[in-house]
């Protein structure tokens, strides 16, 4: 026992040392000291460090199991609709009834009620964070600050010449900041409709949205942005509002094409002085269009109303349980605003009277803000996990002792999940985790994962390293956000949890794809007051994806679990998401490599975990081995297949088709494989029709596939 107390005070002081160290150094100077501490020998550290962790269980802080509200075997309620079983939430009692949640508190039905409701429960807190520079602290704006300069600036707009009401629609292009949820706010007060613009849309599609919405003003953060939309400005723009100053040549540009440009501070005071009365939303009424460019052609523009959006955020905080949202709490604003999930969770947070604060716009110092801001709750994307999780994993990488180390505190940490325990106060934490908690800030309570799937092990290392609850969820922008949401209880990884309160989802037969609902498999369907109200002026489009009965085909194909979560397993058509959000269409990638002389077949490939895209082509035969000859290159076509020459050739010039035909970066192949022989039907890689049979494709590739991914990470 003395040596015992000698070990663990000895690795106690060694806390001491690595308080200001990052990951791969503080685990160094732990390696030092507990081979001093074994005189040398590694097991003997190494033992040491486990018996002083079973001291400490023992004898440290508590760590008592959190109760699951439900049994985890159990997690949905299954009703019967005729031939249908349909999946609704045990969190809303009258769901077995066939209703869902609209509202969580009867004093905040819509956004505009929601914010004022945050202002009184919050006592006129701190409501919006930023700070100027990474050497600034944060500053705030409080939250009757906060609704005077949004109802200032919805009366301006008002004094220049915009009518309240729903005919009104207003854009907005502008990276996270507090005069985002300004204007969104004044746009409320006088139940006028908000439009994201963002970047990844391109000027292109900002000129479709515009024109096809009718929009005359749009809300700019800065000149870049005035430009991209100058650049094929439609005529129904007559007016941009900035955040920050332009140059007279902006000006003049905006001028010649029939553009004003004003100051968001100049419309706010115009408003403060004409001070026009409010014209609050109902419910039913539009909050919003969010554009989505998920496939093909022109972006869609999703509808939503107050009712959906309050719903949506309302099931959300339900759900949570036990750690749902305070007004003591304080969210990083991170991830896109003209986003659906962004736009829920800080609505939801002004809803509860919580803070919210903006990063300074640049990703990779995102941890910078976050140690300023210490945040309670955020919501996360699988690429900044992805990001957390390679970096930890690259600092262990090199050492034994740190991977054994590293491997002791994740084996502890996760038999504790396994009893639900939820702490970052444990010996482990203070060892091997204290590093990655400070990267975050320190203070995280809550991490709401969503936009895209994240991979099993990334999700179970940050649960143990964060420690703090971290949820998955599933939806859509067409179903604001939300469709399902693991609950309290449940860290097992793999699934997407159980529906929320707002609405019930079945599962309908795929035949072509071989799945059946009989058999727990197929297109996941939604009904319920988050679902959205169609698509902005596009009937047919809307009767494509929501039927007769009012219920949306999401195009995704899940499988209920026996616990009564969701796991989604395909998608019905060939379209998926990269690990940060974005959507691919690999047959309209294909459709333009195709056009490289060199390319006689290609197969584009993907993953939702990860972040690009790969390739199989298939050279054309003839035109390879003409250019061989011509470049002194002897060898069959397997032989050519091989060489890095002709792999680089191919892939300059299919990057270059793809530029040509406006492919955005993402969208580009990073690798390819260079394969001899054609896809044919004899092989069973194409249809009769002559179409790619995808997942046998992906079947027959997959060690190519697997083996490019392995070389791009």
């Amino acid at each position: 026992m003395f040596a015992l107390g000698l070990i663990y005070n000895a690795t106690k002081a060694s806390f001491q040392m690595v308080q200001d160290m990052d990951f791969g150094d503080a685990m160094e100077t732990m390696e030092r000291c507990l081979l001093y501490i074994g005189g040398g020998a590694g097991a003997l550290a190494l033992t040491g460090v486990a018996a002083a962790s079973a001291y400490y269980l023992a004898k440290g802080p508590s760590c008592t199991p959190e109760r699951p509200l439900f049994p985890l075997d159990a997690q949905c309620i299954e009703e019967e609709e005729g031939a249908d079983v349909i999946r609704v939430s045990r969190f809303f009692t009258h769901a077995k009834e066939g209703k869902f949640i609209s509202y969580a508190y009867s004093d905040a039905k819509t956004l505009y009620e929601s914010f004022r409701r945050g202002s009184k429960v919050s006592n006129n807190g701190p409501c919006l964070g930023w700070r100027e520079s990474y050497s600034k602290p944060y500053q705030w704006l409080n939250y009757n600050e906060a609704l005077l300069r949004a109802k200032n600036l919805g009366s301006g707009l008002v004094a220049s010449g915009l009518p309240p009401g729903q005919n009104t629609f207003v854009g907005i292009y502008a990276q996270n900041c507090p005069e985002w949820i300004l204007c969104e706010q004044a746009l409320y007060c006088y139940s006028m409709v908000l439009i994201p613009l963002y970047d990844t849309l391109g000027p292109e599609a900002c000129a479709f949205i515009i024109k096809q919405a009718d929009i005359s003003t749009v809300v700019c953060e800065d000149e870049g942005k005035c430009n991209l939309l100058l650049e094929k400005s439609p005529r129904c723009l007559k007016k941009l509002i900035v955040m920050r100053d332009v140059r007279p040549a902006v000006k003049q540009k905006a001028k010649n094409r029939g553009v004003e440009i004003v100051k968001f501070s100049d419309v706010e005071l115009m408003g403060a002085k004409g001070n026009h009365q409010e014209v609050p939303p109902k419910p039913s009424d539009l909050a919003t269009i969010c554009y989505t460019s998920g496939t093909t052609g022109n972006p869609k523009g999703v509808m939503l109303t107050h009712e959906n959006i309050v719903a949506s955020m309302s099931a959300v905080i339900m759900q949570f349980g036990d750690h749902k949202l305070k007004n003591t709490d304080i969210l990083i604003s991170f991830l896109p605003l003209a986003h659906m999930l962004e736009r829920c969770c800080e609505n939801a947070m002004y809803c509860v009277g919580g803070a919210v604060g903006f990063y300074l716009g640049d990703i990779r110092r995102l941890s910078d803000d976050m140690k300023a801001l210490k945040p309670t709750v955020t919501p996360a994307v699988p690429r900044l996990l992805n990001r957390i999780y390679d970096k930890v994993q690259s600092d262990i990488n090199g050492s034994c002792f740190k991977k054994t180390l590293f491997n002791m505190a994740m084996s502890a940490k996760e038999k504790e999940l396994k009893r639900g325990v939820v702490r970052k106060n444990s010996f482990w934490d203070m060892l091997v985790f204290r590093k990655v908690q400070e990267g975050m800030g320190g203070n995280l309570r809550l991490m709401l994962v969503g936009s895209a799937p994240l991979a099993e092990n990334v999700l179970t290392f940050v649960r143990c390293a964060l420690g703090c609850l971290v949820v998955e969820g599933y939806g859509q922008t067409e179903c604001t956000a939300p469709i399902t949401l693991t609950i309290q209880g449940d860290h097992t990884p793999g699934h997407v949890g159980p529906p929320v309160a707002c609405c019930c989802v079945k599962l309908v037969d795929v035949p072509e794809m071989e799945y059946w609902a009989n058999k727990n498999q197929g297109e996941v369907v939604v009904k319920g007051t988050n679902v959205f109200q169609g698509y902005y002026k596009d009937p047919e489009k809307t009767e494509e994806v929501i039927d007769e009965l009012g219920w949306h085909h999401t195009g995704d194909i899940g499988m209920w679990l026996p616990n009564g979560t969701l796991k989604i397993i395909d998608r019905r058509k060939h379209i998926f998401k990269l690990s940060q959000g974005e959507y691919i269409v690999p047959e309209k990638i294909e459709n333009i490599y195709i056009r490289s002389q060199y390319v006689g077949q290609v197969f584009i490939y993907g993953e939702s975990l990860k972040s690009c895209i790969v390739g199989i082509v298939v050279p054309d035969v003839d035109v390879i081995k003409c250019w061989a000859h011509e470049n002194g290159i002897p060898g069959t076509l397997s032989v050519l297949c091989a060489n890095p020459e002709v792999k680089q050739l191919i892939l300059d010039d299919m990057i270059m088709w793809g530029k040509e035909a406006g492919l955005k970066s993402f969208e580009q192949v990073k690798d390819i494989y260079l394969h001899p022989d054609n896809f044919s039907i004899q092989n069973g890689l194409l249809t009769p029709t002559m179409k790619s049979k995808r997942p046998q494709l992906k079947a027959y590739f997959k060690p190519q596939l697997d083996d490019m991914y392995s070389r791009l990470t």
